[in-house]
């Protein structure tokens, strides 16, 4: 029996983990790059990872610090009022730094544009119910 949670279990797993690993990936870009958001690629990979590799989906979900954004998304739809603000912010940083930056009308329209879409999802989306203010990721369990 292979270590590797992926082999021998066919191309759909292998597809679907490919999925999970790149949605990973660029989730932890969202991290530090605000035009990336991290909590739809963390659902995304939980999708991904429950088609392909039960051992990644099982990592990705009891983790501190993706399990919780997961775990308000499936039972309520919701993402905390700290990553809407967080959110809010970096978008807010970004589109300055790009008009500091002298950058073509056209590009801050697009990007206007975009986040403008990004942040009206991000901001008509419950809190959870449960929320206590602050990443629940950030107290010690």
């Amino acid at each position: 029996m292979s270590r590797l949670p992926i082999l021998g279990r066919g191309p759909a797993a292998l597809f679907w983990t490919g999925v999970g690993v790149c949605s990973v990936a660029l989730g932890a870009i969202g991290a530090f790059l605000p035009v990336l958001p991290t909590a739809p690629f963390a659902i995304l990979a939980a999708f991904a990872f429950r088609k392909g590799s039960p051992r990644f989906h099982d990592a990705l979900t009891t983790s501190r610090m993706f399990g919780p954004l997961i775990a308000d998304w499936r039972r309520e739809g919701a993402i905390p009022t700290w990553a809407k603000m967080l959110a809010m912010a970096m978008m807010a940083a970004t589109l300055t730094g790009s008009l500091l930056a002298g950058i073509a009308t056209w590009a801050l329209v697009v990007q206007a544009v975009c986040m403008g879409a990004a942040a009206l999802f991000v901001l008509t989306r419950p809190a959870p119910a449960a929320e206590q203010g602050r990443p629940r990721w950030w107290s010690r369990r």
